[in-house]
């Protein structure tokens, strides 16, 4: 058999890679940027005023956990932003799902959710506020607003995308369109809708932040507004770090949804 070199090994299009280096590799690079940053602050290269040292930010870190403002401010987010992604959720699946697979709810509903789509959700906000403050609410109307239509979007997108032979062939065999929809339909869409979550979990985090950063009394990006006040640009990493480790095990939970629910689709993988 012949040897392949490592150009072919790892850089031919959709070619698997073994776990252990697809793992390195993430860790190199990450490490290689925790480096440079290193070597950035350190040296003195960049003033500590635009840019702490990753010693700054770890005290930083460990002073918030100890006097709990952390934790307090990560509750807050969590809460904010589950209840919002959630209630989008619920709501925008069912209606991509329908507008993907049938011709009039498309024409329908698509004219309405592609305008809402580009309406910019930070020009929303000051109304927002003038009709339900800026409590919890106001934060999971951002997170819903900013997700909602997206999701809807992208969701009807997977069910078109279902092919037409698998409703043919249950045709054929006798389903009917109650059937098809729930046991062709809504299947054959269930990985994209996961992926289609998983995308737009990381549109929530955004929304969540900025209606944060604009009117709230705590929150992840109260803390980091605050520490942008405090002239402590420790504390906005802080604040950034956490709200990038929690989208990653946000992540890494989907992942994990998805090879639970469709363990066929990583067969070989």
């Amino acid at each position: 058999m012949a040897t392949l070199s490592v150009l072919d090994r790892y850089f031919t299009p959709k070619r698997d890679i073994p776990r252990k280096v697809e793992i390195s590799t993430g860790l190199l690079i990450a490490g290689l940027v925790i480096l440079g940053w290193t070597l950035a602050t350190y040296t003195g290269y960049v003033s500590p005023d635009f840019l702490p040292s990753p010693g700054d930010v770890w005290q930083s870190f460990v002073k918030k956990l100890n006097n709990g403002s952390l934790a307090e401010h990560v509750g807050v987010s969590l809460t904010e932003i589950y209840i919002g992604f959630f209630l989008s959720s619920v709501i925008a699946i069912p209606i991509g799902i329908l507008m993907g697979g049938f011709k009039i709810v498309s024409a329908a509903v698509e004219p309405l959710v592609n305008f809402m789509r580009y309406l910019p959700v930070t020009a929303l906000i000051p109304l927002l506020i003038l009709w339900i403050g800026i409590g919890l609410e106001e934060k999971v109307a951002v997170i819903f607003l900013g997700t909602f239509f997206q999701q809807i979007v992208m969701v009807s997108d997977v069910a078109r995308g279902v092919h037409a032979d698998l409703f043919n062939v249950s045709y054929t065999l006798g389903a009917t369109k109650r059937q098809v929809v729930m046991r062709v339909l809504m299947p054959a869409t269930l990985s994209g809708i996961l992926d289609t979550l998983r995308v737009t979990m990381g549109w929530a985090w955004t929304f969540l932040v900025v209606a944060e950063l604009v009117a709230a009394d705590s929150g992840l990006g109260y803390m980091i507004l605050q520490s942008m006040r405090g002239l402590d640009p420790a504390g906005i990493f802080v604040g950034i770090f956490v709200i990038g480790l929690l989208g990653l095990l946000t992540d890494l939970v989907f992942k994990w949804i998805k090879r639970a629910v469709l363990p066929w689709e990583y067969v070989g993988k």
